[in-house]
């Protein structure tokens, strides 16, 4: 299951704007994270497709520690 940019477009705006040397794109850290809940696997076990996993791993923790994912799923 991955989103699409379509779908991204719908609640894009409740996630942090990306600044600086940011390699991953917000739409592909949504779906890394929507893999490892779907596939139930480590995050080391994350394809190299969705970037590094340490990456994605920790984007989610800020995400989850600022607030953001609730936005998130209040816009859904």
């Amino acid at each position: 299951m991955e989103i699409t940019a379509e779908q991204f477009e719908k609640f894009k705006n409740s996630l942090p704007v990306q600044r600086g040397n940011v390699t991953l794109p917000n739409l592909q850290v949504v779906n890394a994270i929507l893999f490892i809940a779907e596939q139930g696997c480590k995050w080391r076990g994350l394809p190299e497709r969705f970037g590094k996993w340490h990456s994605v791993y920790m984007r989610l923790n800020r995400w989850s520690k600022n607030g953001v994912l609730e936005r998130v799923f209040e816009t859904l």
